[in-house]
C-alpha cells in the first residue's frame, strides 16, 4: 500500500533506495507507530531521508500521498470508522494531562463525547460563531474550530491552534534545506563549513578532558588540564562584484558575507566593479578616493589564502580581454591579466556566481572567465553549488 508514497519521493528527487523503504516496511510491521500519524511521518522521514536537504522535498512527496487524511469529516469519522479503544488510549496518554483525562471521563467517556457530537450534527442548521454547545468556531464547545475544550473534536479548522494535530510535513520547516534553491544566511552557514582546517591557538581556555583523565590516573589526585580552543585555521580572501547588473543580488550577496563573516575567523574582503583591476576598495563610499592598488593586495595575502570571487560575471567581452574596455575608467591592463595574476598568487581560487547555472551558456562574458578559472572553479550560489566548491578549495 505504500508503493505509492515511495514513486513519489524518487520523483521529488528524494535519493531513496529499496533497502531504505524496506527498513521503513519493518517499523510499520513491527508496529513502532501504530496510530500515530505523526510518528508515522517522522518514522518515515527516519528512514528515508539520509540528508537535511532533502526533508523539504520529502515532505512535499509525503503531502501529495496522504493528502486528504486530514481533512476527513466527523459524519465520515463517526459513520465509516470504528475507532480502536487501544488508539484512543494511546492518544489520552500522549496528549492530555491527568486533568483533561477526568474532565473526558465526568462527561461520560468517549462513547458519550461522540454520541454528544453525533446529536449536534443532526439538530444544527447553520454556522455558529463562540457559545460553548453549537459546532462552530472561537467557542469552549468539544466541536468545532478555533476554540479550546481538551476533549474537543476539530472541525473546518484549516490549522491547529494548540498544537495537538499540527500536521508537521505541510509546515515544512526545512524547505531552506533544499539544494537546488538560493542560498540564505542559515544555510550557507551549514555549507562553508565544508571548508575548515581546524588548529588550537590562543590561551589554554579549553577543558582538555581526555588529558585531565590521564595526568589524574598517572598522579593520583585530580590533575585539570586545558588547552587552546580549536578553531577553524582557514584564511579567506573575499572579493565583491558591486553595482550594475549585481543590483538584484544584493540580498542573497549580503547574506553570503555575513555567513562567511561568522564561519571564518581570518576572513579580508573588498570590493570591484564587474572585472578586478588596477584597484580595489574596502568601503562602497568611498570607492574612488579610498581604493587600494591591486597589486598591494597581492603582495600582501599570502598564497596560504582562499581567495573566492563573487559576482555575476556578465559584463561586455571587452572588459575582460581589452586595455581600456572597463565601463567605468581608463584600465592600463586588460583585466584578464589581473584575474590571471590573482589566480596565480591564489591557486586556492573560486568564483561564486549568482546567476542561476542554466543561463551561464548564454553569456560569452561568463564563459570567458570560466575558462581563466577552470570550469569546475565557478558554481552557483546554490547550496549544491556552494558545497561543490568548499570541496574544490579544500582539496
Amino acid at each position: 500500500m505504500f508503493l505509492p508514497f515511495f514513486d513519489n519521493l524518487r520523483d521529488a528527487g528524494v535519493p531513496v533506495s529499496l533497502r531504505e523503504y524496506l527498513s521503513f516496511l519493518e517499523g510499520m510491521k513491527a508496529g513502532l507507530v501504530t496510530y500515530d500519524v505523526e510518528g508515522f511521518y517522522y518514522l518515515a522521514r527516519t528512514a528515508m531521508v539520509k540528508d537535511e536537504r532533502h526533508i523539504d522535498r520529502f515532505d512535499r512527496a509525503f503531502a501529495k500521498t496522504f493528502e486528504g487524511l486530514a481533512d476527513i469529516s466527523a459524519e465520515q469519522v463517526l459513520e465509516a470508522v470504528e475507532i480502536p479503544g487501544d488508539w484512543l488510549k494511546k492518544l489520552a496518554e500522549k496528549h492530555l494531562t491527568e486533568a483533561e483525562k477526568a474532565e473526558i471521563e465526568a462527561l461520560g467517556g468517549f462513547d458519550k463525547l461522540m454520541d454528544t457530537l453525533r446529536e449536534r450534527l443532526k439538530e444544527q442548521e447553520g454556522r455558529h460563531q463562540g457559545g460553548s454547545k453549537w459546532i462552530g468556531t472561537a467557542g469552549t464547545s468539544p466541536f468545532g474550530a478555533y476554540g479550546y475544550n481538551p476533549e474537543g473534536v476539530r472541525i473546518g479548522q484549516s490549522e491547529s491552534r494548540h498544537q495537538r494535530a499540527v500536521k508537521v510535513w505541510d509546515k515544512r520547516e526545512f524547505r531552506d534545506f533544499d539544494d537546488t534553491v538560493e542560498i540564505g544566511t542559515r544555510n550557507i552557514k551549514v555549507a562553508l563549513k565544508r571548508l575548515r582546517r581546524w588548529a588550537r591557538d590562543g590561551a589554554d581556555e579549553e577543558l582538555d578532558l581526555s588529558g585531565t583523565i590521564r595526568a589524574t590516573a598517572e598522579h593520583g589526585y585530580l590533575d585539570v588540564k586545558t588547552r587552546p580552543e580549536r578553531r577553524n585555521a582557514v584564511k579567506v580572501l573575499l572579493f565583491l562584484d558591486v553595482g550594475g547588473s549585481m543590483d538584484p543580488h544584493v540580498k542573497v550577496v549580503a547574506e553570503l558575507f555575513s555567513a562567511a563573516k561568522a564561519e571564518f575567523k581570518h576572513l579580508e574582503h573588498y570590493y570591484f566593479h564587474n572585472c578586478l583591476y588596477e584597484g580595489v576598495w574596502r568601503d562602497n563610499r568611498r570607492r574612488w578616493n579610498a581604493q587600494t592598488p591591486t597589486w598591494d593586495v597581492l603582495r600582501t595575502y599570502g598564497s596560504d589564502y582562499k581567495c573566492i570571487f563573487v559576482g555575476d560575471a556578465s559584463m561586455s567581452p571587452y572588459e575582460i580581454a581589452f586595455a581600456g574596455g572597463a565601463n567605468e575608467h581608463w584600465n592600463a591592463e586588460a583585466g584578464q591579466v589581473w584575474l590571471e595574476r590573482a589566480r596565480d598568487q591564489w591557486p586556492g581560487c573560486l568564483w561564486i556566481n549568482p546567476v542561476p547555472e542554466r543561463f551561464w551558456p548564454y553569456t560569452q562574458s561568463i564563459a570567458m572567465i570560466r575558462q581563466i578559472f577552470g570550469g569546475e572553479r565557478m558554481v552557483p550560489m546554490t547550496l549544491d553549488g556552494i558545497e561543490r566548491g568548499m570541496k574544490v578549495l579544500g582539496r
